[in-house]
């Protein structure tokens, strides 16, 4: 079973959110920003949660969860550069 649930990932995330940014609304968000977050780390990248799990990708849910890393949408990040 995966703790934290995709539901509640989401709740967490959106809560985070200021009013004005867009809601997720899509469990393919997690799953991206997940998979993206795990291959920093399998690159080198330093572990962001208190929790140091053996595996990238529970790290890097967990970071999303406890808000050490946000998801952004390709939109913002353009507009960034």
């Amino acid at each position: 079973m995966l703790h934290p649930s995709y539901t509640d990932l989401m709740t967490t995330i959106n809560d985070r959110m200021s009013s004005d940014e867009e809601k997720l609304k899509s469990r393919y968000s997690i799953v991206i920003a997940s998979a993206k977050r795990a291959r920093e780390i399998i690159g080198g990248d330093e572990v962001l949660s208190t929790n140091n799990y053996t595996k990238p990708l529970s790290n890097a849910v967990n970071e999303l969860y406890e808000g050490k890393i946000d998801i952004v949408s390709h939109d913002i990040a353009e507009d960034d550069q």
